[in-house]
């Protein structure tokens, strides 16, 4: 490694572990935030360096963006908070036992992974390869070859946003304006390259870094940009049309893998000559699921046709 290269990691990891610190121990909750938002952004160069793009992507949209924005939205609702010296102490004093349960579960885990025989089941899937449908063994492990785990990923997605809903919330009581009046104009620059950027992600994900996944967490940081600059659901969009969305990326991993099984075949195990065709339906179907589902989780309720406004 170039002594520049070292350096740069070096003074990365640190930046890292300081801003991990300052989210936690900090005493005004919006320097809290906006470290914790910091924080995910070195998160995805931090993969960047270790060559995951596609996990970089998913990190910068849900880390530092909608998460960000989910802890943004509620600290604007909540009192201020007044507590004394002694209790700040006492609640630094509280962390400790935590951290070092933490401490002692990371080195753990590190003895466990240096451990690991190497290169894992890295041979495995690059052997099986020309039989997955797609060049990327990012996409054939997610949508081929682990299908099983990826469908119960976006079924409990999908339980989450049900479960939220369920409570009843008003969606415009729970959507929060960011107080900056340049913001809707940023927004209307910005969503169409974040839109247009999705749908190159599920289209590179096919044989490069991308996939439904980032793609769809892209798509949700453009859609909660727009719900903080003030748009809102428009009406045709409510209700079924709206919950059919939700639902599409699960709908389409049964629908094919059902269907496969009914031509003789095993279910989730795709026919070589029609993989490519059905893996790229699947990941299309489920990045726009993934996009909306992460919305919806940030709407805290449904939206109803009563609310007027646009997008």
């Amino acid at each position: 490694m170039h002594p520049a290269e070292a350096l740069f990691d070096a003074l990365l990891l640190l930046s890292m572990v300081v801003l991990a610190w300052q989210g936690v121990h900090a005493r005004n909750m919006f320097r809290a935030v906006v470290s914790f938002m910091m924080f995910g952004l070195l998160t995805a160069v931090a993969w960047v360096r270790l060559e995951a793009p596609d996990i970089a992507l998913a990190e910068a949209a849900l880390g530092a963006g909608l998460t960000g924005a989910l802890l943004l939205a509620t600290l604007g609702r909540l009192k201020p908070e007044r507590r004394g010296a002694r209790l700040q102490r006492a609640a630094k004093l509280s962390m400790l036992p935590w951290l070092a349960l933490g401490l002692a579960g990371t080195m753990t885990l590190l003895a466990v992974t240096l451990a690991l025989p190497a290169p894992g089941l890295g041979e495995r899937v690059l052997s099986a390869m020309p039989e997955a449908g797609v060049d990327s063994p990012v996409t054939a492990v997610l949508l081929n070859f682990r299908a099983w785990d990826t469908l119960l990923e976006i079924a409990v997605m999908l339980l989450a946003v049900i479960a939220i809903w369920s409570l009843g919330q008003d969606v415009l009581a729970s959507t929060s304006r960011l107080p900056a009046p340049s913001l809707p104009a940023l927004v209307r620059l910005l969503f169409p390259l974040l839109v247009l950027s999705t749908f190159y992600l599920l289209w590179r994900g096919g044989h490069g870094p991308g996939g439904a996944f980032p793609a769809g967490a892209l798509l949700a940081a453009g859609l909660v940009l727009a719900l903080l600059a003030g748009a809102r659901v428009p009406e045709r969009m409510t209700g079924a049309p709206l919950r059919c969305a939700l639902a599409a990326g699960l709908l389409a991993f049964i629908i094919i893998a059902v269907g496969v099984m009914a031509e003789g075949g095993v279910f989730f195990a795709y026919p070589p000559r029609h993989a490519p065709m059905l893996i790229a339906i699947v990941e299309i179907a489920a990045g726009l699921s993934i996009g909306v589902m992460l919305t919806a989780l940030f709407l805290g309720g449904e939206p109803t046709d009563t609310q007027g406004g646009s997008t």
